[in-house]
């Protein structure tokens, strides 16, 4: 659909990175991108899509941004934007998703210029689809400037996937979805985070949130 995915404001040295559901990471300078005043354009017509590929996730940054990219089988590790830029329009393969894997949302470790500058993050929370939450701290992760796969975030039991994995400071939220279908979301701050705490790989521990996690996103 046409819905708006997210604003970013970025500066015209930035780039566009977009996010394949086969683990490619497609990239845009922004100073191509048309000005807000005209018609737009969309990202398609700027990259090779392959066939079967959606865009899942976008990212505007400067080059010496960082994010944390994970998996459903909750695998993960950190890359700069200046590591995940390509000069082809096919983009670059980046994150290992094997068959009946999907990828989750990145999350902001660093962005040190734009409008919204972040910190560099001290932790790293999981959750999987199970409602289990683990936080350790982000040393225990490796940049991998080539991609692949990284390492195990979360041990998770059978038939349980990862929501998602969020660099942060001090706070996260959880989105979900509860009896019927609504959408729920709880903010976990630094206390709650603390309880989760562990080495990276662990179970973690059950959260009582009373709904299915799908996503989870730094705060602070």
């Amino acid at each position: 659909g046409d819905t708006l995915y997210g604003t970013f404001e970025c500066r015209t040295v930035d780039t566009l990175l977009a996010f394949g559901s086969n683990g490619r990471v497609y990239s845009v300078p922004v100073s191509v991108l048309p000005g807000g005043r005209g018609d737009g354009q969309p990202i398609t017509s700027l990259i090779e899509l392959e066939v079967g590929t959606q865009l899942l996730y976008y990212f505007a940054g400067p080059m010496s941004a960082s994010l944390l990219l994970s998996g459903s089988s909750a695998y993960g590790f950190i890359a700069s934007v200046d590591n995940m830029v390509s000069k082809f329009k096919a983009g670059k393969a980046f994150v290992t998703v094997n068959d009946g894997e999907t990828l989750c949302a990145p999350s902001v470790v660093l962005c040190d210029s734009g409008s919204q500058p972040w910190p560099l993050a001290t932790h790293v929370a999981c959750a999987s689809t199970g409602g289990r939450i683990l936080t350790f701290a982000l040393s225990e992760l490796k940049t991998m400037a080539n991609g692949g796969r990284g390492l195990m975030l979360i041990d998770l039991q059978d038939k349980d996937t990862l929501a998602g994995a969020a660099a942060y400071s001090r706070s996260i939220r959880i989105d979900g979805v509860g009896r019927g279908g609504k959408p729920r979301d709880e903010t976990l701050e630094i206390r709650s985070l603390n309880n989760a705490r562990g080495l990276r790989a662990r179970k973690g521990k059950l959260a009582d949130l009373g709904f299915k996690p799908t996503a989870i996103t730094r705060i602070e």
